[in-house]
């Protein structure tokens, strides 16, 4: 094997393992903004220099030292959730929504790629790949929802891309799930249910292929 394909290789493995960092694509718009921001800011103060002195780099400079540590502690925690951690408190206070952008941003972060998916009855659904073809659709369910049996994870739809075999299932439930919610799962075949303890040891960083089925 090349010293490329194995490189290859190696990265593929990384990202389905959840240990390799984003590519240049994911972090692209974001280090391009903070290159604008810095721009405006450095074309700023020379304006302000020209205009009334050494005052105005000063009191930014001032300005800087006062508020820098307070922005810092303030953005910290989108900085984390952007890059799929949550605290159990943070996917306590999320509703169905967000709960799915959540575990969007935890399988982006374990080296999945989210697809777009429609919602099925106003609920929302997530779809991911992994770089080996394998394919994942996440099904949520709150806490007052029916048991499983009565709204099973929708079925995939047939076509090309689908050709790699049947796709994992989740099923995500910030509770606790029932031995008949257990029994019925063991019959779909292809089911995993993830309660509200592995998603807190999955937002926390546990990557998803070493979360238990639960309970």
């Amino acid at each position: 094997m090349s010293g490329r394909a194995q490189r290859r290789s190696t990265v593929r493995r990384l990202r389905a393992q959840g240990r390799y960092g984003p590519g240049l694509r994911e972090v692209l718009p974001a280090l391009a903004g903070v290159v604008v921001v810095l721009c405006a800011v450095v074309a700023g103060l020379v304006v302000g220099y020209r205009v009334a002195g050494v005052a105005v780099p000063l009191g930014a400079l001032a300005l800087l030292v006062v508020l820098g540590p307070a922005l810092a502690r303030r953005h910290r925690p989108l900085a984390r959730r952007r890059l799929g951690f949550y605290t159990a408190e943070e996917l306590a206070e999320l509703d169905a929504q967000g709960l799915a952008l959540a575990v969007s941003r935890m399988l982006r972060r374990d080296g999945w790629r989210v697809l777009p998916a429609p919602r099925v009855q106003d609920r929302p659904r997530v779809r991911a790949r992994d770089g080996f073809g394998q394919r994942l659709e996440v099904a949520f369910r709150p806490v007052a929802e029916p048991l499983p049996d009565e709204d099973p994870p929708a079925p995939s739809r047939p076509g090309r891309a689908e050709s790699a075999g049947a796709p994992l299932r989740l099923l995500v439930h910030r509770g606790a799930f029932s031995r008949r919610d257990v029994q019925w799962a063991h019959r779909q075949g292809g089911v995993h249910l993830i309660d509200g303890s592995c998603l807190t040891r999955w937002a926390h960083g546990t990557p998803l292929h070493e979360l238990s089925e639960s309970p």
